[in-house]
């Protein structure tokens, strides 16, 4: 709903955008409603084996996962019926058909598939799901696979169409470990990598002069 104050601040939207490659005309998810938070869990890929020296040595980047809801409801387009018929006819159906095609595989390649099996053939094409990309705000744009989708749909119109939802996410941030140089996902994830050292020093909260007359080396 727009604010009723002209002179607020306007808030970006988060969202997913999806790539099936090699097509770059992606799928957009924006969010109807920003998550009211966004839970991150770092887990460091330490390396196996090795001497007392290489107490610190990883194995590259730690495995990231985000998880946070998405709330969609269609209360605001059912009040204004004529100008949103594409709601009143299918009520949520579209965004949440677009949030699970994000696990999916591509349709024409599943199709594809399925006549060659039907022929008999041997050579059965690989079937992949989306590339996705969380939009979260300009400085956080990571490539992601989604680990889990819970769906739970909360109201629903006269012809059943759900009106009302909510999606659980979890999603695993793909790094450079995950993706080949010529996926464009891997080019996403060095840009965040690298604004991410920009940002680190840039880290200016908090007095350090106390701890730094403390440091052994």
């Amino acid at each position: 709903m727009p604010s009723e104050f002209p002179r607020s601040p306007k808030v970006l939207k988060g969202g997913i955008v999806a790539y099936q490659l090699p097509e770059l005309l992606p799928t957009i998810v924006v969010f109807q409603y920003n998550p009211d938070e966004v839970s991150r869990s770092l887990q460091a890929r330490s390396a196996q084996g090795g001497g007392r020296g290489d107490a610190n040595r990883v194995n590259g980047p730690p495995e990231e996962t985000l998880t946070f809801s998405v709330e969609i409801d269609a209360a605001d387009q059912l009040e204004q019926a004529a100008q949103n018929r594409l709601t009143v006819d299918n009520g949520l159906h579209p965004i949440i058909a677009a949030l699970e095609g994000l696990v999916y595989p591509a349709y024409p390649m599943v199709i594809a598939n399925e006549a060659l099996a039907l022929a008999g053939s041997a050579f059965i094409l690989g079937e992949q799901a989306p590339l996705a990309l969380l939009i979260w705000g300009p400085k956080r744009v990571l490539p992601v696979q989604i680990n889990s989708m819970s769906i739970r749909e909360q109201a629903f119109d006269q012809k059943l169409n759900p009106i009302r939802a909510s999606a659980e996410l979890s999603l695993k941030v793909l790094t450079y470990r995950d993706l080949d140089v010529t996926n464009p996902g891997y080019w996403v994830y060095m840009a965040s990598f690298t604004q991410k050292e920009v940002l680190a020093a840039m880290n200016t909260l908090g007095e350090k002069t106390g701890i730094q007359g403390l440091l052994p080396i």
